[in-house]
Formats: C-alpha cells, structure tokens, sequence
C-alpha cells in the first residue's frame, strides 16, 4: 500500500491537471494489469507454436559448452601430425564403434566404403587410443611401437594419450539431452518457455503501458518523445538479452560444468532446471539494461540531476555491485563483473545524458527569456495560455493573502476596549451615593 501511495503521488505531481482521488488511481492500476495480462497471454499463445525452435535455441548454450569443453581435449596442429575439431572426432568415435564388430576383409572394406581417408585415419586412432588408454601408463608406448603402424599414426595416438580425451561415443551423458521427472513437467515446461518468450516479443508494449499509467496526460509532444523513448528502451532489453544469451551464459554454464567435472560428479542436469536458470538469466540482463531509461525518466521528472549522479557516482558504483551480486544466479565473480560493468557504462553514460538534457533545458529557458524580452519591448509579445493561467493564479492567491490581512475578518472580543461605567462612589466617604426616588 505504501508503495502505490507513492507511485500515485509521483502520477499526481508529473501531471498535476490529472490529480485524481485514491480509487480512481486503483482503477487505472486495475486497467493497466489486465492490458499487460491481455498482451502476455497473446504473445505466449503466439510464441507457444514455435517451441520447438525456442527448445533448441535455449539448448545451444548447453551444446557451447560441451563442444568448448571437448575441444579442448583434443590435440592441435603443433601436438599433433592432424588436428582434430569437435565433428570429427564424434564422427570418428562413431566410425570406430560401427566398425568395432567386423573382423578382416568386411572390417576393410568397410573402411573402403567411406571414401574418406582422414577419417578412417582417425578413426583408426581412436581404436588405438581406446586400447592404449586402458593399459598402465608405462606401457602404452611398448604398446604402441610393436604396431604395424605408420610414424604419423603413432605420433597421433601419442598426442591423445597425452591430452587424455574421452574415446566413448556416450560420453555426454545426460548433458544434451536433459531427463524430466515428472509426467506433465515437459508440458509446463514448454508453457514457462513460451511465457518467458512472450515476455521478450511484448517488452514494448508492456513498456508502454507502464509508462502510460506512471506519466498520465502527457501532450502531443511528449508523446511524439514517446515512441523513440520506447524504441530506445526495447534496443536496450534486447541488447541485455543477446549479451546473456551469447557471452555470459556459455560462461556461466562451462563454469560449473568444469567445476562439477573436478570433484568427480556428472553432470546430470535436468531440463527443469535448465529453462528456468536460463529464462531467469538472460531476462535479468534485460532488465539490467534497461538503466538509462529508469534513470533518464527520474531525470525529467527533477528527482534527480547531473551534480548529484556524478557528486555519488562512487556511492552509485558500489551499489550496483550490490545489485549485480543480488539478481545473478551464479557465485562465480566472473559473472558478477559482466553484469555489473555494463551497467556501470551505462550509468556513466546517463550521467553525460543528464548533463546534456540540463544544458539543453537551459538553453531554451535563455530564448524563451530572450524572446520574451524582446517582444516585451517590441509589443508584440502574446503570453502562452499556460502563463496567463500561472498569473491568473498568482493573483487570486494574492488577492487572498491580503484579504486576511485587511483586520476585516478578524473579530473584536467582546467588551473589549469599551469605556467604564461612571462610578457613583462617594470619593470622601468611599461609599456609594444613595439618592432617593
């Protein structure tokens, strides 16, 4: 309640020919929930008939992480005679496991029939690895130079054995494709996606319609201001949302998955779980961006000004780092900094913009003065209906303040400052003369 009263006084004292009473603020709180309910429920149902582009579009994070992360097991160009990338070593480890049941001529053959010799070389390798791998350390090269091999194949097996990566074609576990443990969690599952997207596709409406219930009675003009404002405010949330989705996330999600790969434990994650850190994620980053609006809105409404944001910018920084460590679901610093050194650019940058928009305000106030002056010499200057009704209301309040002091509406005490009764008091004998009828 305490909240509303003071969003409801920030409506009254940005539009002060809309003051209104307590419950006709509800009433235009209540108009504005059920457009911003009416708009989500739209694009929910709209981006729920693209789930499963939006499903695989929220799993390329996962698929980054472990193609980072086996990647970076694999040997280069300088370790070894042929470097390997992530495709071809799946594709080889797939090769090597079909091949794994032929025996002679149809194992040969077989080989033949891919018309490929880089990857049968690697596959090749990956059987010599697999089966290096699995004998003690000591032995692997006696292993190695008793085979009927060339010194290119041996050099390869060697730069595996070094880089140690995982030879098994299930290796990913449960990684890429994530478990549910629920009967209906793939559904509700697909409904929180499609409203943590329609959230994304809405934001400027919703945007809007915040703005329209917080700023009330704006002019032609300012409205005209308000479809950049809003564009401006949309480019910022999406910006936050594509820096979450392709830089910080990737970051996040390998984090915790090298993290877990170090204390032994697999990683496991349910789709859940997933989706929901995910959602929250990038959406928080949008939301962070979205600085320079909030501050920018404070700014015209003359709560706040260029000498106090840069007089507490050091106040401002640390708390921003408050706030990063607060809306980040993640411990790691790492995450912590890309979220707070945005916003703090962003902060510096709206620090500039209020400069510029004072400078700018004083400068029209200069010519408005100016030409004021002038066609007050001239003659020729006609008021604005918005001074003449300032004047009018300077001077009934004016007028009233004289009226009180005029010492008409002030009233006389009664018997007060009337003369005394004569007295009949004898002043020889001090008592009162008696006289007779």
């Amino acid at each position: 309640m305490y909240l509303l009263k003071k969003v409801f006084q920030l409506r009254e004292h940005v539009s002060s020919d809309h003051e209104k009473p307590f419950l006709d603020h509800l009433d235009d709180l209540r108009t504005m929930i059920i457009r911003i309910v009416i708009t989500l429920i739209i694009a929910m149902i709209f981006c729920f008939a693209f789930q499963q582009h939006l499903m695989r579009i929220l799993l390329h994070p996962v698929e980054k992480v472990w193609t980072t992360h086996v990647e970076n097991q694999l040997p280069t160009k300088k370790e070894a005679p042929r470097a390997l990338d992530f495709d071809t070593w799946e594709k080889a480890k797939q090769i090597e496991h079909a091949a794994s049941t032929l025996q002679g001529e149809d194992r040969t053959a077989f080989f033949e029939s891919l018309n490929d010799p880089s990857l049968v070389f690697h596959a090749r390798s990956v059987e010599l690895f697999r089966a290096a791998k699995a004998l003690p350390k000591e032995k692997q090269a006696h292993f190695l130079n008793r085979q009927s091999i060339s010194k290119e194949m041996k050099d390869q097996v060697a730069a595996l054995l070094i880089k140690e990566p995982n030879p098994e074609t299930d290796s990913r576990g449960n990684l890429m494709k994530m478990s549910a443990l629920k009967p209906t969690e793939t559904f509700m599952l697909s409904m929180k996606l499609s409203f943590f997207a329609g959230i994304i596709v809405s934001f400027p409406l919703l945007l809007m319609f915040l703005l329209q219930f917080i700023l009330p009675g704006l002019h032609g003009n300012e409205r005209r201001v308000l479809w950049p404002s809003l564009a401006i405010g949309f480019g910022l949330f999406l910006t936050g949302v594509l820096f979450a989705y392709f830089a910080v996330l990737p970051r996040a999600l390998g984090f915790f998955f090298e993290w877990g790969g170090s204390l032994g434990v697999s990683n496991d994650w349910r789709i859940g779980e997933y989706i929901t850190f995910a959602t929250q994620f990038t959406l928080l980053f949008g939301l962070s961006f979205e600085l320079p609006v909030v501050v920018m809105v404070i700014v015209k409404l003359g709560l706040l000004s260029y000498a106090t944001m840069a007089s507490t910018r050091r106040y401002a920084i640390v708390a921003i780092f408050v706030v990063a460590a607060v809306l980040t679901p993640t411990p790691d610093a790492l995450t912590l900094t890309l979220m707070a050194g945005p916003m703090i650019v962003l902060y510096e940058i709206c620090i500039w913009l209020a400069w510029f928009s004072e400078r700018q305000d004083a400068k029209r106030e200069s010519e408005e003065a100016q030409q004021r002056m002038e066609g007050l010499l001239n003659g020729t200057y006609e008021p604005k209906p918005s001074e003449v009704e300032e004047a009018d209301a300077a001077r009934v309040a004016e007028e009233t303040h004289e009226s009180k002091d005029d010492g008409w509406d002030e009233e006389t005490p009664e018997n007060e400052d009337l003369p005394e009764p004569p007295s009949h008091e004898n002043p020889e004998s001090g008592e009162r003369d008696r006289h007779d009828p």
